[in-house]
């Protein structure tokens, strides 16, 4: 019988962040996705439209326990004055039952917004911060298993 186990499955229990090589302990998510940009190709003969590839939008979220001030120290001041500042960030995922490691590093990242103040009464603080990357490197994956 051909598949995987369920121990496998990668829990993001065992994520990890760095920023600049400085380790984001209180990172409870990190996403970064790659979309296509696509304009439409109409041709003779055909009622339905093709695409047709024209760029990359690489954009990214993360979000975390509020311990500190670490964004609000990194961005505000560099925002307020107009300052693009760019970082790198490395996403590490190595659950033990996985069969391997993924870690993947986003260049050229800018932070596109920065939380100033957001809390509410009863509830921990979280922050939840949105950027771009103009590119990224595989440092490790997880090969696709032959199930046959």
């Amino acid at each position: 019988m051909s598949g995987y186990k369920s121990s496998q499955v990668i829990s993001g229990t065992f994520g990890e962040c760095w920023i600049d090589s400085n380790y984001v302990a209180e990172v409870t998510s990190l996403k970064a996705t790659l979309s296509a940009k696509t304009e439409s190709v109409s041709q003779c003969r055909k009622l339905m439209d093709g695409t047709k590839v024209t760029g990359i939008e690489a954009k990214g979220e993360i979000k975390l326990n509020k311990i500190s001030s670490r964004f609000i120290n990194m961005l505000a001041n560099d925002l307020k004055n107009g300052i693009q500042t760019e970082f790198t960030i490395i996403s590490k995922l190595d659950d033990p039952s996985s069969m391997g490691c993924e870690r993947i590093k986003l260049i050229g990242c800018t932070f596109t917004e920065v939380s100033l103040v957001d809390w509410e009464l009863k509830k921990l603080s979280e922050e939840s911060n949105s950027f771009t990357f103009t590119d990224f490197e595989q440092l490790d994956v997880i090969q696709t298993p032959n199930f046959n």
